[in-house]
């Protein structure tokens, strides 16, 4: 059959042949002018035209998509012609769809604009894009139906109506394969949340494809610095188990643990040796250690450092797996290579984002020498912000290869946060809300504004905070904060206060932060009736001053899922105008580490200090006490000094706590985390009345603690045994806390 139909396409087109077109005549339009037709056809009177000539104008005029059929034919040395336009789309719409956010994500993508023609057979393309952006909203049954609707001069309005039908919900998330870690762990280092009623504000508890993607980057950088160099994970998390309700399956293969071996550092002979004594120093302390991702780029930040100093571009890391037994060597290598320098950094896509938000996070600069390392700093830095969906770049280099130019393309997405939540435990029940804007006015400015009311306090607080003041490396912080604290049944007084913070933090040196800020305030004391003599005359109302500088060196492996590293933190008060000249000194340091596998042990120490600059009274809501957290196995604020029956606090106070996680005992206990922890504390002083005893013993306590995740919601217990006491204290065995932010 096809060679029939070829032989008589050869016999309909030789009569074609060699003809000459001495007129062209076209018939059928209405918009398109007889010129642009001709244009499109590439055809003029005198030209020869033959059956190569026919094909060739009839796929012209096809390829300008201004028409729907087309004729042509030749009498008596005559092109005729005969076209039927496309309609023309005078508007296109979208119902179904009230977020304006996704609606205008849909107009941008749908193929069809107005003005342009109409042609049907982009309709499934279409249809097939709404589809998948609104996959990405969590719409995964989404239906689409496209209206037309058609008007005079062979005009159409488009009609998209949409069902978006509900979010798909995350159900739950499981972990296939030898995975090692507990379940619990693992969803916290991902951002996907499986869905639970309390969490109605959060996000993360949709299906969302973007999410999954970068959850699969988060475990597999969580095994890479484990040891698990080949570490592979695969993700199967479209699979259905309810109506719009989906299981995420992650299948993790961490295979064998490696550790350091061998380290190699090979460098051009002019390099000064003596630079390379620290990193040297650093190949001997991970020796053995399980291999790690953040220790290897650690080590190629620090030969950035010196190569930058000798003037070379570009460092090439090679990572060499030594098959011997669970071993890795790794050969550094530092290349000179040519330089080029970057030309131009283009930033595209940014419609709320500011210019100067991306340009502060990137380390290079137009006319600096391209540097590689440098570069992926920067793209990290950008991510970091957490504004952007997706952040893409693509590097084009000049003919010379001597100048770059780099595009910067980024996808922005929702920077807005809505929370609200509650609990309720032995001392009471909690509510918390409060609203956040990220990136306010497109300027990378945090604005937050909250409020959390218990039965002893409500507590309210606006604040914004930059990030990058001025263009800086320094953050701007400024608040006001209002709050009333109702202690009259616990420690014999009740407190008032109003005012603001305004203060500065940067990166001082490598991991250690350094902040400056004052804060001022208005606060009114009042006492019971039953108070003593020294209390009621604290009573009475205060203007507060202060100057607050402190220091916080971060060395943990990560911010969240800790396992290895610490922090430590140092906060000096000092008034500026006040009443008592009340100097507070607060210290904080945190250990952790791993005693065996899948598990996370810490040590931590609490140092506080309150007294009177000009040997004054200290007031009673600026007395000490140790956090609850510190001190199980006794009543929150119930130990120590007491005046009369209220317990008042100290003007010292100390605090250490060790803790160890407990292996997982039941395979099907997943949602359940078991700790022993040992508490030890003191808080004494008194300085407004010697005659009270200090109660100045050292307390202790050991214990289990649990951290059970219910479908009601997050719930921890502690039972706790007091080891050493005072008889004034209030011992409490058993402590509970029920309820979540979100």
């Amino acid at each position: 059959m096809l060679k029939i139909y070829t032989f008589l396409f050869f016999l309909i087109f030789t009569s074609l042949s060699a003809e000459i077109v001495n007129k062209v005549e076209i018939t059928g339009n209405q918009r398109v002018s007889n010129e642009t037709i001709k244009m499109f056809a590439d055809i003029s009177n005198g030209d020869d035209f033959d059956s190569n000539d026919f094909n060739e104008t009839l796929k012209n005029l096809y390829d300008s998509n201004f028409f729907s059929s087309i004729e042509l034919k030749i009498e008596k040395n005559t092109l005729k012609i005969f076209v039927e336009e496309f309609p023309i789309i005078q508007n296109v719409s979208i119902e179904g769809i009230e977020k304006k956010k996704i609606k205008e994500e849909l107009l941008e993508n749908i193929t069809f604009k107005p003005r342009t023609s109409y042609n049907k057979i982009f309709l499934l393309k279409d249809k097939n894009n709404i589809t998948d952006i609104l996959k990405k909203f969590g719409f995964y049954f989404s239906k689409t139906q496209i209206l037309i609707k058609e008007l005079e001069d062979n005009k159409i309005d488009l009609i998209y109506q949409i069902e978006t039908g509900e979010k798909s919900r995350i159900k739950k998330i499981t972990f296939l394969g030898d995975k090692i870690y507990k379940d619990k762990k693992l969803r916290n280092i991902i951002i996907s949340e499986e869905y639970k009623f309390w969490k109605f504000i959060s996000g993360k508890k949709f299906l969302n494809e973007s999410l999954i993607t970068y959850d699969i980057k988060l475990l597999k950088n969580f095994y890479l610095n484990k040891g698990y160099y080949n570490v592979k994970i695969n993700s199967s998390f479209a699979k259905l188990i309810e109506q719009n309700e989906f299981e995420l399956i992650y299948n993790i293969n961490p295979g064998k643990k490696i550790l350091f071996n061998e380290f190699k550092l090979n460098f051009p002979q002019d390099f000064n040796l003596a630079n390379y004594k620290k990193i040297n120093k650093y190949f001997e302390d991970l020796r053995l250690e399980p291999y790690s991702l953040n220790a290897v780029e650690k080590i190629i930040d620090e030969i950035q450092i010196i190569t930058t100093n000798e003037q070379f571009e570009s460092v090439n890391a090679t990572i060499k797996e030594n098959i011997f037994e669970n071993k890795i060597n790794i050969t550094f290598n530092v290349v000179e290579t040519k330089k080029s320098y970057i030309k131009k950094i283009n930033i595209l896509g940014n419609n709320v984002t500011a210019e100067s938000v991306i340009r502060n996070q990137i380390i290079v600069d137009e006319g600096d020498p391209f540097n590689e390392i440098l570069f992926s700093k920067s793209i990290n830095n950008i991510k970091a912000l957490n504004f952007f969906r997706e952040v893409t770049t693509k590097i084009s280099e000049d003919k010379d290869d001597k100048s770059k130019t780099i595009d910067i393309s980024i996808v922005e997405k929702p920077t807005g946060e809505i929370f609200a939540g509650a609990g309720t435990g032995t001392n009471g029940a909690t509510v918390s809300f409060g609203i956040k804007e990220n990136n306010y006015l497109g300027k990378g400015l945090s604005v937050d504004t909250n409020a959390n009311i218990s039965q002893e306090s409500i507590r309210g607080r606006f604040a914004v905070y930059n990030p990058n003041y001025n263009n800086s490396d320094k953050s701007v912080n400024f608040s006001i904060q209002a709050s009333e604290d109702d202690k009259l049944n616990t420690y014999g007084y009740k407190s008032t206060r109003t005012g603001f913070t305004i203060g500065t933090r940067f990166e001082y040196f490598d991991d250690l932060f350094f902040g400056i800020s004052t804060e001022n305030f208005v606060e009114d004391i009042t006492v019971t009736s039953k108070a003593s003599a020294k209390q009621k005359k604290m009573a009475g109302n205060y203007l507060d001053s202060f100057i607050s500088l402190d220091f916080n060196l971060d060395k943990r492996d990560q911010k969240f899922a800790t396992s290895k590293g610490y922090y430590s933190f140092y906060n000096i008060d000092l008034p500026i105008l006040s009443d008592t000249g009340t100097l507070n000194n607060t210290y904080k340091y945190k250990y952790f580490t791993e005693l065996f596998e899948n598990n996370t042990s810490s040590f931590s120490l609490l140092l506080g200090s309150s007294f009177s600059a000009n040997n004054k009274d200290i007031k009673l809501s600026e007395r000490l006490f140790i956090p609850g957290s510190r001190l199980r196995g006794f009543e929150r604020g119930r130990i120590g000094p007491k005046d009369g029956e209220d317990f008042i606090g100290g003007n010292y106070m100390s605090a250490i706590n060790l803790s160890s996680s407990i292996p997982q005992i039941f395979e099907n206990a997943q949602n359940l985390d078991l700790s022993l922890f040992f508490d030890a504390a003191n808080v004494w002083g008194i300085d407004y009345d010697k005659s009270i005893s200090e109660n100045s013993e050292i307390r202790s306590s050991i214990g289990i603690g649990l951290n059970w995740t219910t479908v009601i919601g997050p719930l921890s217990f502690s039972l706790a045994q007091p080891i050493t006491k005072a008889d004034t204290d209030i011992a409490e065995t058993f402590r509970f806390n029920l309820g979540t932010t979100f």
